[in-house]
């Protein structure tokens, strides 16, 4: 795993995006400060940093004369975010409906990474990756497209995903295609019967692959020892505890917490899905106003406004809806109790959760349930990067270290919002101005307007059944 993703990220960074090649171009920032997320955190005030060949080259020392200057005065400096949760849209068809008809639907890949690099979120990690996505990482290492780095994950399943295994055999051996397929890690997924799930996990760690997913339904009712196994090292979803058991208390959090502690088992709070399934319940109105709607592919709009699955549920739903949510803030203070590592991930990509601007919506959740306004910072940047096992290469501010920085108007750890106070944004070395992220919002707002009545999502639906 780590010799695939260093090359991947190696050949990210040494074919430099297009610009950057033909200028070989030296940044400096000066006067900043920066908020380097190291684990000691010291804020260096008024520092200068450059930026050459897509790395961080020095931080307050003698700035090379060729340099181009960028005034950090009263700005603020830290690590491009990390997405652990992603599901990024791609190219493709339900079924072969011939052969050489190739995908029935197209998207824009540069359209929809922007969304991400609008909003400082420099990598991502989807959570059902495909062969498409392999192509659009290539189209981002090229710098054919301004995008962030992707780790990609297959997913495993009983049924329901894009790999089914119903028997120990059939999971090693799913496991191995992946291996051999190019992906980095496994996604186990819910309906996995208890015999499979092992299997998986446990062939994963013999190709040294990291495990990430769901707990499978098959677990319900049993001791949640059961589900904690070895080198099952990151959960997807709070919710993934919550659907384990009726007990919300903060015991039965903690009980979660000792275990998760005891397994090395990492969490993904994940608490934006929640409340956005929250209120889409209620009102669709909650989903069209949401910030960065229109940035939304037309077909994912109307997918999200004709079909949603959960508008309309019942009181009694939304209701469960809103204990699960408190019992994940439990959980969130349990695992920070036992000192139990949470990275931040969205779920991006799901009915109401928008690419990007989600990841500013869980830092403010995270800090609402607990964390402070570091320990939120630090899920979206330096532990995820521990967790890829790539922290020599991204997650913090310091020397050798790839530029992927945002540049800050005001202090996040004064207000964990003012991470949506963006200036700047260095993706991969690159710099891109608040004029330049403007213009890009603008050229996907424009071409989904303009497109709009070309997208009906159950017109389409109506199409593929007959």
């Amino acid at each position: 795993m780590l010799v695939v993703i260093s090359f991947n990220l190696n050949a990210q960074n040494n074919s430099n995006l297009k610009n950057n090649q033909e200028e070989n171009i030296i940044y400096a920032i000066t006067n900043v400060n920066v908020i380097p997320l190291t684990k000691e955190n010291k804020v260096i005030e008024n520092a200068t940093v450059v930026l050459k060949e897509n790395k961080i080259f020095s931080i307050n020392d003698s700035i090379p004369k060729n340099a181009v200057i960028i005034d950090g005065t009263n700005k603020w400096l830290i690590p491009g975010l990390i997405d652990m949760h992603v599901h990024t849209l791609a190219d493709g068809s339900p079924f072969v409906i011939y052969p050489t008809k190739g995908p029935l639907v197209s998207y824009k890949t540069q359209y929809n990474m922007t969304p991400y690099i609008a909003n400082g979120v420099t990598t991502v990690f989807d959570l059902t990756a495909r062969t498409e996505h392999f192509g659009q990482r290539n189209e981002i290492i090229r710098g054919d497209v301004i995008g962030p780095r992707m780790a990609l994950a297959k997913v495993i399943g009983g049924k329901k995903s894009n790999t089914i295994a119903q028997t120990p055999s059939d999971g090693r051996n799913a496991v191995r295609f992946a291996k051999e397929e190019g992906y980095e890690f496994i996604k186990v997924y819910t309906w996995l019967n208890e015999e499979t799930f092992k299997a998986v996990i446990n062939e994963a760690e013999k190709q040294n692959m990291k495990v990430v997913g769901h707990i499978p339904v098959a677990f319900e009712g049993k001791p949640s020892k059961n589900f904690f196994i070895p080198h099952f090292s990151l959960i997807a979803h709070a919710e993934e505890l919550s659907k384990q058991t009726n007990d919300y208390s903060y015991e039965k959090a903690q009980e979660f917490a000792r275990l998760a502690k005891e397994n090395g088992t990492w969490l993904i709070p994940n608490l934006t899905n929640m409340i956005s399934i929250s209120k889409q319940a209620k009102s669709l109105k909650n989903i069209e106003n949401l910030q960065g709607f229109k940035y939304v592919h037309p077909l994912i709009q109307s997918k999200w406004l004709t079909s949603n699955g959960y508008y309309g549920a019942s009181e009694k739903l939304i209701e469960y809806y809103n204990k699960q949510h408190d019992f994940h803030i439990l959980i969130i203070k349990a695992f920070k109790e036992f000192g139990v590592p949470m990275v931040s991930g969205t779920d991006a990509g799901i009915s109401g959760i928008i690419w990007g601007f989600s990841l500013h919506d869980e830092l403010k959740l995270l800090v609402e349930a607990g964390l402070t306004n570091e320990e939120a910072l630090a899920s979206a940047t330096r532990l995820g990067a521990e967790w890829f096992e790539i922290d020599d290469k991204i997650g913090t501010i310091e020397t050798g270290k790839f530029a992927d920085l945002i540049l800050l108007n005001e202090n996040p750890l004064e207000d964990i919002s003012n991470t949506q106070k963006i200036s700047d944004v260095f993706v991969n070395g690159k710099w891109i101005n608040r004029s330049k992220i403007d213009s890009m919002l603008l050229d996907v707002e424009k071409w989904n307007n303009a497109n709009k009545e070309k997208y009906d999502w159950k017109k389409l639906l109506s199409n593929l059944k007959n």
